[in-house]
């Protein structure tokens, strides 16, 4: 199978062109040009209402989530007003006991004071009510898509409102929180340097799949050259875990969220609330290795859920819907991504309990996934997110009908990307001869890589094997030796491949360290 791409045995010069093209538009692209708070709707009444609650010592409980974004966000919250002195009450939400976000339930758990949401509230209208019932004064500060409701509470933060003038929609909730915190600092005439919250805040505008672009690359940058040098004792514990010089984006994508994750997943997000709070090192190494054991316990059921959920899809279906009520519903989302990715399709999987159903989607495609759950909301209970990801509970005798209509809906939408977001070329034929570190430096300088600034992959046709290795204890992984002594390394692949045959496939550029010795190598996306 051959590949069509823009640019046929793209050379150095032209990807180099080619990558710089892709950010030319950006803006706030230095930390000076980043936005100012005040540009929030909200912002400034909600910055009052803190004060006098500062000043009148009243109680503030901050309403995280159990995921990365929830954690961090509550995280810089609590530790914020920790450096100003301030002792504030925090939850995170348990996903198997209270369900998302500022729930009833955590309603019922607050009986004074004032309320302020992180990364979640712009759904919770009937949890706003049981606010405004009880007394309570409510924050939300949320990044999520704005519904047709809106609750009814003191005050929101949230960049997606139609008449908020913060000029970049797509930032994670624990931006939100920080410019939040920034507000209340330049009320307080503080001297605080909220930079410092830039190694944690990094972390979630990457787990949370925020366009690396504009003002979220300019803090990734900045974040991700912070962690190595953090005096955070949760990150310190984290650089000597990975034992890493330089820690990029698919180090937090692929290591250092999933731990984080985990806890909200398999037990409860509080344990990584507390894990990024440690003030000191053996308390963190402690948790650090309680979440190891979380997280290669959540690998272990994620590959048994998602080999079961393969049984169960029809590739003729435009949107992949799967169920079952054997399925931990803290590990569909990351199983939705996986089948989003394999079948390149808005996927939707449900733990099933009793009458009704919780469910995770994942899209990779141009498909805006809130737009689809709202055209099939008469078919759910209530739903909520964003483009690329969102949750959704539908009655359990109806999973078969919303099925349906996701995938009657479908054809409906129109393309409803983002106006920040660009189609990439992102393939590209190049010659075998041209893997070398000078290629690897060229796409480096154009990190971070992520959502709309995707790292690029290259197609090699005919390449020659010319040796074959099984790499890891159990020999799940291997390395073939290429043309041109090209190294390329294939994960969790066990076929065997005929020496001096050819193959076509797609890969990625890598740098590997080796006890001090530097090589360059492919790594594998898939074969054509």
């Amino acid at each position: 199978m051959q590949l069509d791409c823009k640019v046929s045995y793209i050379n150095k010069s032209e990807l180099k062109s080619l990558l710089a093209s892709r950010l030319k538009d950006d803006t706030f692209t230095t930390l000076k040009e980043l936005p100012n708070p005040s540009s929030f709707k909200d912002i400034h009444k909600a910055t009052l209402r803190v004060l006098q609650a500062i000043n009148t010592n009243e109680k503030i409980t901050i309403v995280g989530d159990y995921d990365v974004d929830g954690v961090v966000s509550t995280t810089i919250m609590v530790d914020f007003f920790k450096k100003l002195g301030i002792t504030v009450d925090w939850i995170v939400p348990n996903r198997f006991k209270h369900g998302y976000g500022l729930s009833p339930k955590i309603v019922d758990k607050i009986n004074s004071g004032l309320i302020i949401t992180v990364d979640n509230g712009i759904s919770a209208i009937q949890s706003a009510l049981l606010c405004k019932e009880k007394g309570l004064d409510l924050i939300i500060t949320d990044h999520h898509t704005v519904g047709d409701e809106i609750p009814d509470c003191y005050a929101i933060i949230n960049p997606k409102q139609n008449d908020c003038q913060f000029p970049y929609k797509e930032i994670c909730g624990a931006q939100v929180a920080w410019y939040f915190c920034a507000s209340i600092k330049k009320a307080l005439n503080q001297n605080k340097n909220l930079m410092e919250f830039f190694d944690i805040l990094s972390i979630a505008i990457i787990a949370d799949v925020m366009p690396m672009r504009s003002l979220n690359s300019t803090i990734v940058k900045k974040g991700l050259k912070m962690i190595t040098t953090s005096t955070r004792p949760a990150i310190k514990t984290l650089n000597n875990h990975l034992k890493k010089h330089t820690i990029n984006e698919e180090d937090i994508g692929f290591s250092i969220a999933p731990l984080i994750n985990c806890a909200g997943r398999m037990e409860d997000a509080s344990i990584a609330v507390e894990f990024l709070l440690s003030d000191n090192q053996n308390r963190a190494y402690e948790i650090l290795e309680y979440l190891i054991t979380l997280n290669n316990n959540r690998k272990e059921e994620q590959n048994n859920i998602f080999n079961q959920s393969l049984t169960q899809v029809n590739q003729d279906d435009q949107v992949i819907v799967v169920a079952s009520k054997d399925w931990n519903e803290g590990i569909i989302g990351i199983v939705a991504a996986k089948l989003s990715e394999k079948f390149n399709k808005p996927s939707f999987v449900f733990s099933i309990n009793g009458d009704t159903s919780k469910g995770s989607s994942r899209c990779n495609t141009d498909i805006n996934l809130y737009n689809l759950l709202n055209s099939s909301k008469q078919m759910t209970i209530g739903f909520g997110g964003h483009k690329s990801a969102a949750g959704v509970v539908v009655q359990t005798d109806n999973l078969n009908n919303f099925k349906q209509e996701v995938n009657n809906n479908i054809n409906k939408l129109q393309n409803t990307s983002n106006e920040d977001e660009i189609i990439l070329d992102n393939t590209f034929n190049i010659n075998i001869s041209d893997i070398d570190l000078e290629t690897y430096n060229i796409i480096e300088e154009f990190r971070p890589y992520g959502l709309t600034n995707t790292s690029p992959e290259f197609i090699f046709n005919n390449i020659t094997i010319q040796q074959q290795f099984f790499l890891g204890k159990d020999k799940l992984h291997q390395k073939l030796i290429l043309e041109n002594n090209v190294e390329l390394l294939i994960f969790n692949n066990t076929d065997y491949f005929n020496v001096n045959s050819q193959i076509s496939f797609i890969a990625t550029i890598s740098l590997n360290e080796f006890r001090g010795n530097i090589t360059i190598n492919l790594i594998l996306k898939r074969l054509i």
